[in-house]
């Protein structure tokens, strides 16, 4: 087996990685480059692989970064299988057709051929096959299996299997850790959650890896604790409300939204916070929001207790989801204080931009930023003190205030990718079966500084590998 990393090497997006077993060509996740001009060039070039030649696409999660290319490689020749689990299959349908329609216009307004187009997105499509948790996919000289990642709905650890041995009576679990001789395992972490979350079940433990590739987004970072989270939550509220003002939060359509409603949802109701007009102005938003709703059987059981008693968790009194235009420009009428939630999460587009340019400058407000803000991305910008930006073309100065609350993200911090590293593979101090530790899908310094860590705690070689490294495994 060989791994070769394409993308999500020294950097936070466009995951990308390629397994070469035998004469079999395997990729995990396909995702789009994000934050600057450079990495939204990168989308556009050459694969850097024949993708006629991928048998098998294995996805961790729906977020664009992980799939955001799965058409382009359908239009670049791909025809073999994509699995995911069944809410990711969901979450795509949705989340792909709404990131064509932003390629279309960037290709009108650029001047040139877009990146995929609705012929390649329904192709794509109709080879994604959806599967549950723990439900073992048996391919030639390989075994598949999807572990929950508690990052968002239906997010997965991806498990590999090779073996020499292809007639190994492999049919359950249980058998498969009973009778590892001749088995190595790779896991791809994808994306890991910030457990305990309002919605889903933690992240779950792995054991007997051979080698590992983990995602390292705040792999040098440790972000507030729960009870602080909740507080400081609470204490921006009511600040900006006291001042009269707008509390812009810029949040992704999938899970950061959903938690979020859930949250405000719970303050509310236990008169927390004083009720005031909430919008979550984001289509996009809202239909995940309706994936969500489908796919109860991935929340924890405290959710599922709520949904069971009647508590609607993403819907309470003053909540406004707005999908058109005109309700969008209608938020303007309302006078504040009011809270307003929109797309996209790191201020690349979307409603939000609006928003922003309407209340940057106003010194009553607040934007709170609760999800990772990439590199060169203009939330990024914000959350630095910039003290002007541009926003579609116009100067906007910032005077709002800047808070952050990185306890609502969906990725673990240091200390739990540490952890999930040790506490799931290392045996009695020692280093297991496991041979070597990958750090990928975060910016240089949190990748090195991670890999460092795992090294210095468990003795366990760890690297951050660089665009196009190889490793035999």
């Amino acid at each position: 087996m060989k791994i070769t990393f394409y993308g999500g090497a020294r950097t936070v997006t466009g995951a990308n990685y390629l397994l070469e077993h035998g004469h079999t060509k395997i990729l995990v996740d396909c995702g789009l480059n994000q934050g600057t001009r450079y990495a939204e060039e990168l989308n556009y070039g050459q694969f850097k692989y024949n993708p006629a030649e991928i048998k098998y696409v294995f996805i961790t999660h729906s977020h664009i970064d992980h799939i955001g290319r799965l058409p382009k490689l359908y239009k670049d020749g791909f025809r073999g299988k994509v699995y995911t689990t069944t809410a990711t299959r969901d979450l795509m349908a949705v989340a792909l057709p709404d990131n064509l329609n932003k390629i279309l216009d960037e290709a009108k307004e650029m001047g040139h051929e877009p990146l995929f187009i609705q012929e390649d997105l329904d192709g794509l499509m109709s080879l994604v096959e959806g599967v549950f948790y723990d439900e073992p996919i048996e391919l030639e000289g390989i075994t598949a299996i999807f572990h929950d990642a508690g990052h968002i709905l239906g997010s997965a650890i991806v498990e590999i299997q090779w073996r020499t041995n292809y007639q190994l009576p492999i049919t359950n679990y249980q058998a498969r850790e009973e009778n590892l001789s001749g088995t190595r395992k790779i896991f791809f972490s994808g994306d890991l959650g910030n457990p305990p979350t309002p919605l889903l079940r933690p992240t779950e433990k792995i054991k007997n890896a051979d080698y590992i590739v983990i995602e390292s987004a705040y792999g040098d970072r440790v972000h507030e604790g729960r009870k602080e989270r909740r507080s400081k939550l609470i204490s921006v509220i009511e600040d900006t409300i006291k001042r009269s003002g707008v509390l812009m939060i810029p949040s992704f359509a999938v899970e950061r939204t959903q938690e979020l409603l859930h949250e405000l949802n719970g303050l509310f109701n236990e008169n927390k916070i004083p009720r005031v007009p909430v919008f979550v102005d984001s289509p996009l938003a809202n239909k995940m929001t309706a994936v969500y709703q489908k796919h109860r059987e991935y929340f924890n059981k405290e959710t599922a207790y709520l949904i069971g008693s009647g508590d609607d968790v993403f819907n309470f009194p003053g909540l406004k989801l707005t999908t058109a235009v005109e309700e969008s420009k209608a938020i303007n009428n309302v006078p504040a204080p009011k809270i307003i939630i929109a797309g996209s999460g790191m201020s690349q587009g979307g409603r939000i931009l609006h928003h922003e340019m309407r209340y940057l400058p106003d010194t009553n407000s607040t934007i709170l930023f609760v999800g990772y803000q990439v590199d060169g991305s203009l939330g990024r910008r914000i959350q630095r003190g910039e003290k002007e930006v541009r926003i579609m073309g116009q100067t906007v100065p910032v005077k709002c205030h800047i808070e952050n609350l990185s306890a609502y993200s969906a990725h673990a911090d240091q200390l739990s990718l540490i952890k999930w590293v040790g506490g799931s593979t290392v045996q009695g101090g020692g280093a297991g079966n496991l041979k070597k530790v990958f750090v990928v899908q975060g910016e240089d310094e949190s990748a090195r500084t991670l890999a460092n860590l795992i090294h210095e705690k468990y003795g366990i070689e760890a690297v951050a590998p660089v665009e196009g490294e190889s490793f035999e495994l």
